[in-house]
């Protein structure tokens, strides 16, 4: 298993600062705490932004995040880049992309784990969510309470959940990456970089803008929607919960089986 940097920062600077609920602290007061500058501005196609200075270091968030949780998971993003890689860089910039969770290796995914232990350390969520059915509401339990993203939310149950689903990450009509709780095995379509399956809840959104209100936000479908089936399968409820960002036309289709 290959050596979690981004968790391992996280839990470093949470001793340090004795910090044991995440909901006590606000990411900007550990930015003024390491000397960082900061500010809050418009910023065109980026969400934040850091820059290294020879004796300084500058974070920006975009003022236009419309959701709260995402604003804090992005300055958690920009925090986690000055304690692991103040060293190495002078400037970057983080957007939908470099924020996607599916981006392994790099900076950008050790920025994205630092971000999510330091606001849903492990040991908490597995706390919160024991015992709890899996829903489309829980999701939102999650965000709330931690004070974070939806879609991080749903990445840090895929994670250390209790119930498996897996994910189908599209944008722009075409199906970028998905992946599954670990040991849940299901055979998935070879849908990479193609349109989402004609009857998911995803291609809804794309060819007709539909999206479910959060009391019918589980929509049943087909186990064939997703995954590979033959004679052998039985005929288990499955459901799709389409997480939609308007802003950046992606869909995280969130799959489980009932």
């Amino acid at each position: 298993m290959p050596i979690n940097k981004g968790a391992i920062a996280a839990k470093k600077i949470i001793n340090e600062f004795g910090l044991e609920n995440p909901q006590d602290f606000s990411i900007e007061e550990l930015i003024y705490a390491r000397d960082i500058i900061f500010e809050e501005k418009k910023i065109l196609n980026s969400d934040g932004r850091i820059v290294f200075g020879k004796s300084k270091t500058k974070i920006s968030i975009n003022s236009e995040i419309k959701y709260s949780g995402r604003r804090r998971f992005t300055l958690a993003h920009e925090l986690g880049h000055f304690e692991l890689h103040h060293n190495e860089n002078t400037h970057l910039e983080d957007n939908t992309l470099t924020l996607d969770y599916f981006k392994y290796g790099g900076q950008e995914y050790e920025a994205n784990q630092f971000a999510v232990e330091l606001l849903m350390p492990s040991a908490s969520f597995v706390s919160f969510t024991k015992g709890k059915q899996f829903s489309p509401d829980l999701l939102r339990e999650i965000a709330e309470h931690f004070q974070t993203s939806l879609t991080s939310a749903t990445f840090r149950y895929l994670e250390i959940g209790q119930h498996p689903i897996s994910l189908f990450h599209c944008r722009d009509k075409k199906v970028i990456y998905w992946k599954n709780s670990p040991d849940y095995y299901r055979r998935i379509k070879d849908i990479t970089k193609l349109q989402p399956p004609t009857d998911s809840v995803a291609m809804e959104f794309f060819n007709d803008g539909t999206i479910y209100r959060e009391e019918d936000s589980a929509q049943e479908i087909y186990k064939s929607t997703w995954f590979e089936t033959d004679e052998y399968d039985n005929e288990d409820e499955y459901y799709e919960y389409a997480i939609v960002t308007k802003d950046y036309n992606t869909v995280l289709s969130v799959v489980w089986e009932d």
